[in-house]
């Protein structure tokens, strides 16, 4: 059994793909970080960053005591290892899904986060800030773009982690201020993600986990007013 500690965030959906995609029983365990739930002493030990998903595999393979994780990238690789599934063992097209896992939390990440951060919840709107990132946003869509000219999946071959990582950081391109139709090889890639049974039940549970996505004021405080000595 694994307990997957999760809220509807794009990092947060990346696991539940991969879970509903292999059928694996996990029990889901929503953190509410709108209310300052990643702060509980005991998501902590599990996830010191404060940062959701995190995960806890009560029966790992070769293990005695429950593993645990936190880092979604580190989860989709643990799980990919555990079962198998959606990374191949073959030195070339294993280099292929890392090099991609890595750029979406290196790259596509960080910076549409940025871009979130600075178009929908920034008290104040600052010009620059949202130039940089919506353009940077639009730079790494034109990288993914062409990358995906003459191939199905972002690593080439089958549907992989790597795929499973950026999908959900591209959902929102709407709110990022991106046309799809202008990134044709990634719209056709986006459409045949979105229509994945797993991916439908995946969005599905986000649905019924957070009916309720308005940031507030007091949300918003918690969400970006965090030091190394949290208020």
């Amino acid at each position: 059994m694994l307990k997957l500690f999760y809220w509807t965030t794009p990092n947060g959906h990346k696991p539940v793909l991969f879970l509903e995609e292999t059928g694996l029983p996990y029990e889901v365990v929503p953190v509410n970080i709108s209310k300052g739930e990643q702060f509980n002493p005991d998501f902590l030990k599990i996830a010191p960053n404060n940062r959701i998903p995190a995960l806890v595999d009560l029966e790992p393979i070769g293990g005695k005591e429950p593993l645990s994780l936190f880092e979604s990238g580190a989860i989709l690789l643990y799980l990919a290892e555990k079962t198998g599934q959606f990374i191949s063992g073959n030195i070339y097209q294993r280099a292929e899904v890392l090099q991609w896992l890595f750029w979406q939390m290196g790259g596509l990440g960080p910076m549409a986060g940025q871009n979130h951060h600075f178009v929908q919840y920034a008290p104040e709107k600052i010009p620059y800030a949202i130039k940089r990132y919506v353009d940077e946003t639009n730079r790494l869509y034109g990288v993914l773009d062409r990358r995906l000219a003459d191939r199905e999946f972002v690593a080439g071959g089958d549907y992989s982690i790597a795929d499973m990582a950026i999908y959900p950081w591209i959902v929102p391109y709407q709110s990022q201020q991106q046309d799809l139709n202008d990134f044709p090889h990634l719209k056709r890639w986006f459409e045949t993600i979105k229509v994945r049974p797993a991916t439908v039940r995946a969005y599905d549970l986000a649905n019924r986990v957070n009916q309720n996505s308005t940031v507030s004021p007091e949300s918003r405080s918690i969400l970006f007013g965090q030091t190394s000595r949290r208020k």
